[in-house]
């Protein structure tokens, strides 16, 4: 499959801005799961620290052709933990092309940055934080997996010291845990912090999980990036 991301529209999302924001608050961009949209994470939002600007863009396949339900896709689904690598490099550009307008365009310099996710969500997080050192302070995936790709560099160089928040069910059906073990000891491997949150469900996000990404988020200093 070969697709040019310049075939694609770019990013439609939401963007919600506390009262009284200002230069240093944080940015959270948030990417919903298969078949989702950018109203899905929506409720989490009152869930995070006050002062947190939260963005959900909306993925950019439609999700219907690939059997996927009337919703959108961030990339097509091979099988494990393997994706049609053109779907996938055509979302992190558009990804990359999204963040850059949120910087052109705030009336504000933010302070720290976090992309992250559920399910699919989660997975392209990872993929974009891993393809672009230093573009953010934290990684969150929420019942996301690692990526298998020849697109995506798993090294100390690309992972090293990044701050990585992971929450995964035990009991998950659709991307089992034994997905979650292996990824996160292939980037502790390469140095990379993981803070890990499990739960005893299945595919959904959790309460315990929220406070624990809520405490994460609000350290002063910012997840630490120490290896």
């Amino acid at each position: 499959m070969n697709l040019d991301p310049d075939d694609l529209q770019p990013l439609e999302y939401q963007i919600h801005r506390p009262e009284g924001m200002g230069s240093g608050a944080p940015l959270l961009v948030l990417l919903h799961g298969r078949g989702g949209d950018e109203r899905d994470l929506a409720g989490l939002i009152r869930l995070l620290p006050e002062g947190v600007v939260v963005v959900t863009p909306r993925a950019p396949f439609e999700g219907r052709p690939w059997g996927y339900g009337p919703g959108w896709a961030w990339y097509r689904y091979v099988s494990g933990a393997r994706v049609v690598d053109d779907t996938l490099e055509a979302s992190l550009i558009l990804l990359d092309q999204f963040m850059a307008k949120l910087e052109a365009d705030a009336v504000f310099e933010f302070g720290q940055r976090y992309l992250g996710g559920f399910s699919q969500g989660g997975t392209t997080s990872l993929a974009w934080a891993l393809t672009r050192p230093d573009r953010l302070d934290g990684v969150v995936n929420l019942s996301g997996f690692l990526v298998e790709s020849e697109r995506v560099e798993i090294s100390e160089r690309s992972a090293g010291g990044l701050p990585v928040f992971w929450g995964h069910g035990l009991r998950d059906p659709n991307i089992p845990f034994s997905l979650a073990e292996v990824g996160r000891d292939r980037l502790r491997r390469v140095g990379a912090n993981v803070h890990e949150v499990d739960h005893p469900g299945g595919h959904r996000i959790t309460r315990e999980e929220m406070a624990a990404l809520h405490e994460w988020v609000a350290r002063p200093e910012g997840p630490s990036r120490t290896p």
